[in-house]
Order: structure tokens, then C-alpha cells, then sequence
């Protein structure tokens, strides 16, 4: 292998970047480094961390634009739309740093006289954190900043297709000042991945990626009793109610499933629709879909790119290949779209019907621009197509009776439940998936109790 990573931009297949990879004595002096300066950085007020970390975040958002032109020319994102992500970044780590002090309050228990006692959340170690490309910053800094905030050191190793994000992170949190190995990068293969897995100085590891990939995170840390934190596939379903509310579920629905071209964590991925609502649902579905501007990510005309490299491309169009085969019918003309080319990055967004869950389009993760609809009868039977998946991320909700969406939400196997709206992070709610969409909780108090662990003092006065 090559001793350097490329990163290759889908925009016009350049090298848009170039790194070395890290050398095994430069990963293990990186690893020495936090566990060393961890010991101190843990005994740190939490005061003191949110200042500095609070400052890093000033320091970082100054160059929010260079920031954002840097995600789309490295995956693809449009132009008008990368800035989007500094917004969530802020949003997400000024909210996490201002929880910390009351998430990491001890826990007094003041009801046995003769005795002191409570249970302290005290730090786990060195935080090795495995971050995407399809939302660089927003998926890491779910780790990161709590991590940090928790009196941890932190390593992260990026996406080979976004190197530029870790450097981010390490400008600002060097100008802010946090103390040297607090927050340290790698540039690292696979298989060194690994290793930095099992190294002994790793105490808990956030990664976020495919089911595949996480299965090796948990192999390689099969020597070790640590935490893993693990966000994988998806395949979220959303449910349109008779009730619902019909312009603002199309509006909504189509931006959930074809923003950043499908490529989203919690993108809609298959949508059942009441029968009476089917037909004016799909029409409008259509309609507005046909309107997107597949196109040069840089050309601010443009609002849908390139997927982030062509072998996801050709994968999304042998679903859609494969769906039509075994009866689905495709709505949009590809033709239609003048940059879609086959053998490219650039593929047209897609709406299937007839589709049942026997084809790969509605039971294996797409991550594109496709969507297939099926109409259902009752809430009964939404339940139980949405239920039918290995995945369990998100579930999408579009109704006027909360009651209803309560109802329906308890039955759903999903670590989050939306009504009226989609493909969001709040980061005062716990962001976690069941079965093959991982174990473990980012953001929240919540996220907090997975980045500590409890101590607990038992003092008797004598």
C-alpha cells in the first residue's frame, strides 16, 4: 500500500488531498501522549474545560466558510448547502458543553445519617474516535466535544475522504490552548486502525460507519474489556398518516430523502403512505423531486451533487436495476438529468413503486437518491413493514394526532421517533440506534454517562 492517503474529490475525480499515513512510532507517541496528558487534563475543572473548549469553538467557526467549501471539493456536498453543517456543529457542541456541569454533577444520596456518599462520573481515558465523510463535522463532534468536556483525551482518526476535518479540530484546539495530547489526529489505514483499537492505552472507541465496519471495530477490541460507541446503517422508514398534513409531509419527505444525495445517517429510505393518501402523495412526491439540479457541487445553482465516489453511485443504480426487474416502476426520467452518467458519481434521483420488501431498495441501506412508496391500510400494517429491517435508526412520523404517533411510536423498534419532521439531531435527546444500527448513545446527558463511568464514595464518619 501506498504510504500516502489520497483523497479523491467525486467532483471531477482530482486528488483534491494528500497525507501520509502515520508511522508506528509516531501512532504510539500519539497514544503516549494522551494517556500522559489525560492524567492532568481529568483533574481540570470542568469550568476551565468549557472555557477552552467554548473558545476552540469561537476559533473554529471563524473560518466556517473555508470550512465549508472544504467538505463539498472533498465529498461532493453542494456549495449553498455545506454551511449548513458549521450551524449544526455549533449548535451541537455549544449545547454539550453547556450540559456538562449538571451531567457530571455527582449524585449525592444524603438520606443515611453518620455517612457521606455519592458516585462521581469520573473519566474513562483515551477516547479513540472513528469519524465518516458523509457529515464530517457533525458526526464527529457528537464524540469530540463531550469527550473532552468528560475529561478525556481524545484521538480521532477521519475518513479517508475527509482528512481536512481532523485538521480543523487540531487548528482550533491548538490556538484555543488546550494542553498538548489532549486532542491529537491520525492518518491511518485499516489495518492500523485496528491496531489503535486493541492498543492498551484506548479505553473506549466512538466510530461511526457501516455494520461491516463496526463488526471490526468489535473484533479488533475483542482482547479488551473497553466501551464502543456505534452508529451503522440504516434504513429509516416514515409512515404518512390519512391525517397528515399531505404539502408539508411531500416537502419534508423529499428533502429527507434525497439531501446531500441520500447520504445521510438517518435519511428516509422507504415511506408507506395510507391509501387514502397515496396517489396525491406520490404525485406530489414526483413532481417536486423532478425539480432537483443534479450538478458541479461548486455551481451554486446546483442542489444535488455527485455521491461521494462512483462505486456508490453504480451500487444505487443496480438497485434501482434490480427493482425494476422484479416489477417496480421508476417515476423520473434519468434522461432527464443532463449530468447523470453512467459510470460517475453523478446519478439522477430516483422514486420507485411497487416495490415490496423482497427487493435489496427496500431492505438494504442505499445511502443515494432513491426512495421507494408503498401503500399501507392501516397503522397496524405500517408497523409492521416498518418493523420488518435489521436496522432500526430513526423512524418518521407525519400525523396531527400526537396521540396516535405516541402510540405507534412505543411499537416501532427504533432508537428515535420523529412526528412531522425528519432527518435531525436534537442534541438534548440521546442519538442511538438498535439492532444493526449500533449500540451505545451519543449527545444528551445520556451521551455523557457513555463517555464516564461511575465511581462510587461510601465515607463513614467515626
Amino acid at each position: 500500500m501506498s504510504a500516502v492517503q489520497k483523497t479523491i474529490s467525486p467532483i471531477d475525480n482530482s486528488v483534491c488531498v494528500e497525507r501520509p499515513y502515520n508511522t508506528a512510532a509516531e501512532v504510539q507517541a500519539v497514544l503516549s501522549a494522551a494517556r500522559l496528558a489525560q492524567k492532568a487534563w481529568r483533574l481540570t475543572p470542568v469550568a476551565e474545560r468549557a472555557k477552552l473548549l467554548s473558545k476552540a469553538v469561537d476559533i473554529f467557526l471563524t473560518k466556517k466558510d473555508q470550512h465549508a467549501e472544504e467538505i463539498t471539493r472533498q465529498m461532493g456536498r453542494p456549495i449553498t448547502q455545506s454551511p449548513g453543517e458549521m450551524r449544526g456543529f455549533e449548535e451541537r457542541a455549544r449545547y454539550m458543553i453547556q450540559i456538562a456541569p449538571e451531567a457530571l454533577a455527582d449524585i449525592e444520596a444524603k438520606d443515611k445519617p453518620g455517612f457521606t456518599r455519592f458516585i462521581r462520573r469520573e473519566a474513562l481515558g483515551v477516547v479513540f474516535i472513528v469519524a465518516p465523510w458523509n457529515y464530517p463535522y457533525l458526526t464527529s463532534v457528537n464524540g469530540v466535544i463531550p469527550a473532552l468536556m468528560a475529561g478525556n483525551a481524545v484521538v480521532l482518526k477521519h475518513s479517508a475522504q475527509t482528512p481536512l476535518c481532523a485538521e480543523g479540530f487540531q487548528d482550533a484546539f491548538d490556538q484555543a490552548g488546550l494542553p498538548k495530547g489532549i486532542f491529537q489526529h491520525l492518518v491511518l489505514t485499516h489495518e492500523d486502525t485496528a491496531k489503535v483499537i486493541a492498543a492498551p492505552e484506548v479505553a473506549y472507541v466512538n466510530f461511526t460507519g457501516s455494520v461491516a465496519g463496526g463488526h471490526a471495530v468489535q473484533q479488533a477490541a475483542l482482547g479488551k474489556f473497553i466501551g464502543l460507541g456505534l452508529e451503522l446503517g440504516g434504513k429509516d422508514p416514515a409512515y404518512v398518516r390519512a391525517d397528515a398534513n399531505l404539502d408539508h409531509a411531500i416537502e419534508n419527505l423529499v428533502d429527507g430523502a434525497m439531501f446531500n444525495s441520500g447520504q445521510c445517517c438517518c435519511a428516509i429510505e422507504r415511506i408507506y403512505v395510507h391509501d387514502s393518501l397515496y396517489d396525491k402523495f406520490v404525485a406530489g412526491f414526483v413532481d417536486l423531486t423532478r425539480k432537483y439540479r443534479l450538478g458541479n457541487p461548486l455551481d451554486t445553482n446546483t442542489n444535488l451533487g455527485p455521491m461521494v465516489r462512483t462505486s456508490a453511485a453504480e451500487f444505487v443504480r443496480g438497485q434501482i436495476a434490480d427493482a425494476v426487474k422484479h416489477g417496480a416502476k421508476a417515476l423520473i426520467d434519468a434522461k432527464s438529468f443532463a449530468a447523470d452518467k453512467p459510470g460517475t458519481p453523478y446519478v439522477a434521483p430516483q422514486v420507485l413503486v411497487n416495490v415490496d420488501h423482497s427487493m435489496s431498495v427496500m431492505a438494504e441501506e442505499s445511502f443515494g437518491p432513491v426512495i421507494g412508496i408503498m401503500k399501507v391500510k392501516s397503522d397496524d400494517e405500517a408497523v409492521k413493514l416498518m418493523n420488518d429491517s435489521k436496522y432500526g435508526l430513526t423512524a418518521a412520523l407525519w400525523t396531527n394526532d400526537e396521540q396516535a404517533a405516541l402510540k405507534i411510536g412505543n411499537q416501532i423498534e427504533t432508537g428515535t421517533v420523529y412526528m412531522n419532521r425528519c432527518d435531525y439531531l436534537d442534541p438534548a435527546l440521546a442519538w442511538v440506534g438498535v439492532k444493526d444500527s449500533g449500540r451505545g448513545a451519543t449527545l444528551s446527558r445520556v451521551g455523557y454517562e457513555m463517555l464516564t463511568r461511575p465511581k462510587s464514595f461510601h465515607l463513614r464518619q467515626i
